[in-house]
């Protein structure tokens, strides 16, 4: 095989429609539009969710709930994990930066510590948020807690 018999794929290549060019073409005339309408017109763009007159899905659908504008969302970290990091790395003192190096959360996430697990290790903890459960797991074993 050289650069001069390279051929794509068979049947990957496909010839595009000529349309308009003329009645022995075999599409010119309505070149495939139909008759009259507004798709047979030039210009013509269908409105998002329109289904041709007949009441949309979502205006037949009732609308319910809302969105709290004032939620603060935040990316959940368990104490095994921070075990498990403490472990690996041999680290003391864990803070965002550190979570963000592991790629366990993203450098914008805002971060909570949950109490899920065990906690071996004393460690020095600097976060967002921090469960009561995840206090009382980090003091018992003479570490500190710090909320950012």
């Amino acid at each position: 095989m050289e650069l001069n018999n390279l051929r794509p794929a068979k049947g990957s290549v496909k010839t595009r429609k000529r349309i308009g060019r003329g009645q022995g073409s075999g599409r010119g005339g309505t070149s495939t539009r139909g008759h009259k309408g507004a798709q047979s017109r030039s210009g013509y763009s269908r409105k998002i969710g329109f289904e041709g007159g007949q009441m949309p899905l979502q205006r037949r659908v009732p609308k319910y709930g809302f969105k709290n504008i004032n939620r603060v969302e935040y990316k959940g970290i368990n104490i095994s994990t921070l075990q498990e990091l403490a472990d690996k790395k041999k680290l003391t003192d864990i803070d965002v930066q550190t979570l963000v190096n592991a790629g366990l959360v993203s450098k914008n996430d805002l971060v909570k510590i949950l109490g899920n697990g065990e906690l071996k290790a004393k460690l020095n903890v600097k976060a967002h948020a921090f469960s009561k459960t995840a206090i009382q797991a980090i003091e018992s074993l003479q570490g500190t807690v710090e909320k950012l």
